[in-house]
């Protein structure tokens, strides 16, 4: 498969009063379209930062990073905006629903700078609950539901705009060991269901395990010796 991300020596510092800290260091991948991957790696070796920089978040000061054909790094505003809103997918750790919400009606926000009609956004809304298997919980408020349940509903969120690249940042890192295992499986399976690209940020090696490709960080870099396992289709 052709490559979805490419980055190439890819450098990031930030500035504390007038010491310049680097984070990233010359990271070098790449991530085949329609493929699951992960990166692990211990706290502060930049995982989280190369995922924002993924997501359009931040800019890169130096090198290349190009997915689905736009460079991040060069990009314009309006191209960043355009960016996450059609492209990109965020699923988080704190599950970030709207506690006023019921589960359709936060999935239904992820639709909201779409021009649909109230009806097509209910319906698009169901579908996705329906495919993370929480239907019958369209009604119900966050509040009402377990940790593995209000990420389920993230997910849905986060799939029903049909993006091509899916960002994940330790989604399992607030449930229980079997909560996160059951999540990983859907987020899983609704990855190959839907043939949508997936980069997820874990610190659990057995759910890393799970993707088709592992990405280790330390200190700002991507492992060479980690980054080259594909398990086949």
């Amino acid at each position: 498969m052709p490559p979805l991300v490419v980055a190439r020596a890819l450098e990031k510092a930030f500035l504390l009063g007038e010491v310049s800290t680097p984070v990233l260091r010359g990271v070098t991948m790449t991530v085949p379209a329609g493929r699951f991957a992960a990166i692990v790696g211990p706290s502060g070796s930049g995982k989280s930062t190369f995922l924002g920089f993924l997501g359009g978040l931040e800019r890169a000061d130096g090198g290349e990073l190009v997915v689905d054909g736009v460079d991040l790094v060069a990009a314009r505003p309006a191209a960043l905006v355009a960016y996450r809103r059609e492209k990109i997918g965020f699923v988080f750790q704190f599950y970030n629903l709207l506690p006023s919400l019921t589960a359709v009606e936060n999935v239904e926000a992820g639709l909201g700078f779409l021009r649909l009609s109230a009806p097509e956004r209910r319906r698009r809304a169901l579908e996705a609950l329906d495919r993370v298997r929480l239907a019958d919980a369209a009604g119900k408020f966050p509040a009402q539901l377990s940790g593995g349940m209000q990420q389920r509903v993230a997910i849905a969120r986060a799939l029903v705009r049909q993006p091509v690249l899916l960002l994940a940042d330790e989604p399992t890192g607030n449930l229980d060991q079997e909560s996160g295992a059951l999540v990983f499986a859907q987020l899983r399976a609704l990855q190959r269901a839907q043939g949508v690209t997936v980069i997820v940020v874990t610190h659990d090696p057995l759910l890393a395990a799970g993707t088709d490709l592992v990405l280790s960080m330390s200190d700002g870099r991507i492992e060479p010796a980690r980054a080259a396992r594909v398990a086949a289709s």
